[in-house]
């Protein structure tokens, strides 16, 4: 056997191992919050020790920040892939945005918000979740225009496209304390019609 058909198993191994971690670290900050989540805990959760969890992400500032990106990355291709499904004409907008607002009140947003509660005291990871934020943020800003089929070099598409991405946001924290899925439906179907106003009076000048 080759010195390479060795590696393989090996790096497949390695990668399962991060995934597994990426996974544990969020579900723990979802359910325990900052203080809570060591990286022990997260690495028994994860069914590994926490030299093998320390050696893929040195900090426990690392870990949480790679499984925020992480999870993000994977519910923006859900939403890629769910959108490219949809039908085109009436209910398509209102579909894509409650995908989102799913994205956003559901474990990934709770998770990230218990992040962002603890930069906030923190300087170093403050820093390093600043950095995180910037990046997901054009991530989702990117995946939102790509699925709606707009294009931000249009006057008020970035503006209108941001507002949603902020709408979502907003409904992801009025969601943290009690279900308010209810009225958030119709909030939803509300900003769909909104944007399709906006976007098709967009490319209209």
């Amino acid at each position: 056997m080759t010195d390479t058909a060795l590696r393989e198993p090996q790096q497949d191994r390695s990668r399962a191992t991060r995934r597994r971690l990426l996974e544990a670290a969020l579900e723990s900050l979802a359910e325990l919050g900052y203080g809570g989540s060591t990286v022990a805990v997260v690495a028994a959760r994860a069914g590994v020790s926490r030299g093998a969890a320390q050696h893929h992400f040195p900090t426990r500032g690392d870990l949480f920040a790679a499984a925020v990106e992480y999870m993000t990355e994977v519910r923006l291709a859900e939403i890629r892939e769910q959108a490219r499904a949809l039908p085109g004409g009436a209910g398509r907008t209102e579909a894509i945005v409650t995908m989102l607002t799913n994205v956003y009140t559901g474990p990934l947003f709770r998770a990230a918000l218990h992040l962002w509660v603890a930069a906030s005291t923190e300087d170093g990871l403050r820093r390093q979740i600043a950095t995180l934020e910037s990046h997901v943020g054009r991530q989702a800003h990117r995946a939102l225009l790509e699925v709606l089929d707009v294009d931000e070099r249009t006057p008020g598409v970035r503006e209108t496209v941001q507002g949603v991405l902020d709408m979502a946001r907003g409904l992801g924290l009025a969601d943290l304390l009690s279900d308010d899925s209810a009225r958030r439906r119709g909030i939803v179907r509300q900003w769909a019609q909104i944007l399709d106003a906006a976007l098709a009076d967009a490319r209209a000048h």
